[in-house]
């Protein structure tokens, strides 16, 4: 499978860095552009601070220019939180896209969004502040009627980004569930 990864707000850490190592020694090929050309943050105030100062706009057509080059191997495209709202973005306007791997975060469906029964698998805590339940519920209608074939996998008590283990919202026994379902996920499409 080939796999275009987009980091979070936080931008490229090492979390970024070992989640591709681990796709990748599942037999993946995976690439893990950097939005933020270098910068990372340690608190998610900085980072939406400086993704808010190079604008949504700026952020997508960084993120579309990475994925471009590749988009004609299928791309199954993923991400973390901030990330995974671009990854869902791409997704949903590249028609070749062989499915979507959602960790911590969704987007806006545009109203005219289509697609041929799209497999998306999103991971996201229970309670998340970021993705409250109400959010989540007409996230999940939309997408269905767009066409997406969609399973939501919630992690009650798990931190917003659970999966990185050098963020305080790190949960290892949700992380490991996490990656076992993604896994399985991936070897579906």
């Amino acid at each position: 499978m080939n796999i275009m990864l987009f980091h979070s707000t936080y931008g490229l850490r090492p979390a970024v860095h070992a989640a591709a190592d681990r796709l990748r020694a599942a037999g993946h090929e995976v690439w893990t552009p950097d939005l933020f050309e270098g910068r990372t943050f340690d608190d998610v105030e900085s980072g939406r601070a400086f993704s808010d100062r190079i604008g949504k706009d700026e952020l997508l057509k960084r993120a579309i220019l990475a994925a471009a080059p590749y988009s004609e191997r299928r791309l199954v495209y993923a991400g973390f939180s901030l990330g995974a709202a671009t990854a869902q973005t791409l997704a949903l306007g590249d028609a070749r896209a062989r499915g979507l791997l959602l960790l911590h975060g969704t987007s806006d469906i545009a109203e005219n969004a289509s697609v041929d029964e799209l497999p998306v698998q999103l991971h996201v805590a229970e309670p998340d502040p970021f993705e409250t339940d109400d959010w989540l519920s007409a996230w999940y209608l939309r997408m269905g009627r767009a066409g997406a074939d969609v399973e939501v996998y919630r992690y009650a008590g798990a931190g917003h980004l659970y999966t990185d283990p050098g963020l305080d919202d790190y949960d290892a026994q949700a992380a490991e569930a996490t990656w076992r379902t993604a896994l399985g996920f991936l070897e579906t499409l």
